[in-house]
């Protein structure tokens, strides 16, 4: 499903007594940390900005050595109202650390979960604005799995606008979802339908990125995907980013290197293996666009080039595409 933003935006309230949104809104937003001192701070004074105030706070910390862990134990300490826990991450990267946190049995399974970074900050109505969203997907179609993204603004180490990220030219797919993440996991929300499928695959999927590891299950798996025009994060950019936007020269450098050194053709062999093991949760017609992805690099590439075009594989655009099928022929994807 591809949503534009509406305006005005209907407030929380309203959409819960016209019963748009469930009586129960609780939020329970997961926050994986390491060595994120520098901004941390900002990012958890944003949380008790936000105008939903049914949330909770989840955070894996995966051993930091700076002073992050201090302030999460300050935060804790500062806000005894507020339900806030801390864990020892898996110690295997932040895609592990985040699947780990989402897989945890302690987990509450019938309540929406936001994914945070350490480095951002949240617009007020990241939260509210996802659920009225989520809720109207649920409305057309109860208990469907629902899979929320935005657009952010990007901006520099001191919060400095640089401009908005890219939006979509078209909707997202599971086509789209096999070489290109547009559900960017700063700015994820999921429903408790979403939430089930993802733990039924649980925290064992050694792929390398956690946000396209969501994008591809969920789209795989049928679920509805709501990618809002409107930005609802401030979103850092700064040289300890793991990947950052593509709208930088740095970003876009990032990407081209990967694919010369065909570390972006190891993500997507990656992605496709964690897809096969859990191929049972995917529909048969995506489970056979994946299989024909895995076999890009079989036998005739131009067959295999066909294949793959009529499986709807596609970048957002047109001349990402058709770079895209130039380096499957060249077969550095």
């Amino acid at each position: 499903m591809y949503m534009h933003p509406i305006h005005p935006r209907p407030g929380l309230d309203v959409a819960v007594q016209t019963g748009a949104i469930r009586q129960r809104t609780h939020v329970c937003i997961l926050l994986c940390t390491f060595n994120g001192s520098a901004f941390l701070q900002e990012q958890l004074d944003s949380f008790l900005a936000q105008d939903h105030r049914d949330w909770s706070l989840w955070i894996s910390d995966d051993h930091s050595t700076d002073a992050t862990r201090r302030i999460l134990q300050d935060f804790i300490l500062a806000h005894p109202d507020r339900e806030v826990r801390l864990f020892d991450g898996v110690g295997r990267g932040h895609a592990a650390n985040y699947l780990s946190l989402l897989c945890r049995p302690a987990l509450p399974s019938d309540c929406f979960i936001a994914l945070s970074d350490q480095d951002d900050v949240w617009l007020p109505d990241r939260l509210s604005r996802g659920l009225v969203r989520v809720a109207a997907c649920e409305m057309a179609d109860d208990d469907a799995p629902v899979l929320y993204g935005s657009r952010t603004r990007l901006v520099d180490e001191d919060l400095t606008p640089m401009g908005l990220s890219r939006g979509l030219q078209r909707p997202p797919s599971f086509g789209n979802a096999l070489v290109q993440n547009v559900m960017a996991g700063n700015t994820l929300l999921l429903n408790p339908a979403a939430l089930a499928l993802v733990r039924r695959a649980g925290p064992g999927p050694d792929v390398p990125f956690h946000d396209w590891w969501l994008y591809l299950l969920l789209s795989g798996a049928g679920a509805r995907l709501v990618f809002d025009e409107h930005p609802t994060v401030l979103y850092r950019q700064h040289e300890r980013n793991a990947l950052g936007t593509p709208n930088t020269l740095r970003g876009s450098i990032k990407r081209l290197d990967m694919v010369r050194r065909s570390v972006f053709r190891q993500a997507i062999n990656r992605n496709l293996a964690a897809l096969e093991r859990h191929g049972a949760l995917l529909s048969p017609a995506h489970r056979q666009n994946a299989a024909i992805m895995a076999r890009r690099g079989q036998g005739s590439r131009l067959r295999a080039l066909r294949d793959i075009w009529r499986a709807g594989v596609r970048r957002q655009g047109r001349m990402q595409s058709l770079f895209v099928f130039w380096a499957m022929m060249r077969r550095m994807i």
